[in-house]
């Protein structure tokens, strides 16, 4: 691992208010290591050995079931995961592949869990993290279910915009085929879905979206504070899809 890695993990917080010398005990015994684009490095249904750091790179972290897959979260750097699975000395419950080169520092699961007994701080931001995560995923479903897709579509649309401090237009932070899966649809659906929406406010351009008028967009995506609020902690913990802002 490098000596100027060591501060952008300190500054997650996961590590930031534990003792300086558990964090560096920590990191002794964790390491760096670089993978080439489209490797698979998790399996689900594998024991979970270790965090994931991500310092350089692109993750996605998908889910398989019956011939089909989904994407659940993608991962930029500086983030983690999957904690949960870690903490919990349980099985991935979904797997991650690398979208392109990427450099990753691996936490061993045992480790971690020996500092969650030791360190009060650490396991306050463990505790604070999964409670996060856990909002963000239901904050998901609730969309998922309660929504039909040109709703969810919509309502992907304004939030970035949103979170990018309310700007007219952006560029999309993931392939569209990958946020199609994350909404639930099919890659042909989302074409359509967004051929739709131009009459309804907003225009895609390959990956450049312009909101052409906000009023109408607001009306159809509705947001709901309670499905669409931030989980900031979330951000930075595998649990979402990257956000433009």
């Amino acid at each position: 691992m490098r000596p100027e890695d060591l501060p952008e993990i300190r500054h997650l917080h996961l590590f930031r208010d534990m003792s300086e010398a558990n964090f560096s005990a920590l990191m002794a015994s964790s390491y760096a290591q670089l993978f080439p684009p489209s490797l698979d490095l998790i399996r689900q249904g594998d024991p979970a050995d270790f965090l994931h750091i991500v310092l350089e790179g692109t993750v996605e972290l998908y889910a398989a079931w019956n011939g089909r897959e989904c994407t659940m979260a993608v991962v930029r750097p500086v983030s983690t995961f999957i904690l949960a699975a870690c903490i919990r000395d349980a099985p991935y419950l979904m797997s991650a592949r690398t979208l392109e080169r990427t450099r990753i520092i691996l936490v061993p699961a045992a480790d971690l869990r020996g500092m969650f007994r030791k360190d009060a701080e650490f396991s306050v931001a463990v505790v604070d993290e999964l409670a996060a995560c856990y909002r963000e995923m239901v904050r998901s479903s609730k969309s998922l279910k309660l929504r039909n897709s040109r709703e969810r579509v919509a309502s992907y649309l304004l939030r970035q915009s949103q979170l990018a401090g309310n700007v007219a237009g952006y560029t999309l932070p993931v392939e569209k085929r990958l946020l199609a899966s994350f909404l639930g649809m099919t890659p042909e659906n989302l074409s359509r879905t967004l051929r739709t929406l131009e009459a309804d406010g907003v225009k895609v351009d390959g990956s450049r979206v312009i909101i052409t008028d906000r009023e109408k967009l607001t009306r159809l995506a509705c947001p709901d504070r309670l499905i669409d609020g931030i989980e900031p902690l979330a951000e930075h913990s595998g649990s979402s899809i990257p956000s433009a802002g």
